[in-house]
């Protein structure tokens, strides 16, 4: 009995063994053409340069980690490490998130200053805040003098504008004008 179970185990350890190699006799036969290595060197250098922007933008990375790593890579990669890693950066900066981690990096990569688009870019932000909070002013009137007429009103009644669909068309509205602007920056950025 015993030797029978040993039989088995062999036989089927010998199928397995028998599959495994017919499967590396078949892919033998295919070979990656030039344009195929070429794609997947792409794709992992593009996950190389998505992973830098995530986890420098989430402060996982520092800027100087940022540059070593790409320093480790072979010339060709990390140029075209550094040129994604701008591009998503311009891509990335907007008037809601912080900026000056990526105006750092840009400045990093492009290795000259920015301060002159910096300062526009400040400009445009802080233009853009003051409207916004004009904006949100004139909804939080609008909507008290709209509950007041209702019979709602009093030092505690804080009308919630941000759900309203006027506060969304209003600000729609604002992001729009703004964001042309912001488009020009980007571009001057690019420029660079």
């Amino acid at each position: 009995m015993l030797y029978a179970l040993c039989f088995l185990e062999e036989s089927i350890m010998g199928e397995i063994k028998s599959t495994l190699e017919l499967a590396m006799e078949r892919t033998k036969k295919f070979a990656l053409s030039d344009k195929d290595k070429e794609e997947i060197k792409q794709k992992e250098v593009l996950q190389k340069t998505g992973s830098l922007f995530h986890r420098y933008g989430d402060g996982h990375l520092s800027l100087n980690e940022v540059l070593k790593q790409i320093e480790k890579m072979e010339e060709k990669t990390a140029t075209t490490v550094r040129q994604s890693l701008l591009s998503q950066w311009i891509d990335a900066l907007s008037l809601n998130d912080g900026h000056e981690r990526t105006f750092k990096g840009m400045e990093s990569l492009k290795r000259q200053s920015l301060d002159e688009v910096r300062k526009k870019f400040q400009h445009l932000l802080s233009q853009y805040q003051a409207e916004k909070e004009k904006v949100k002013e004139k909804m939080r009137i609008q909507l008290a003098e709209a509950l007041k007429e209702k019979g709602i009103y009093g030092s505690a009644v804080e009308p919630n504008f941000e759900k309203s669909d006027l506060w969304k068309k209003e600000n729609e509205k604002l992001d729009h004008s703004y964001r042309e602007k912001l488009e020009e920056i980007k571009e001057e950025l690019r420029a660079l």
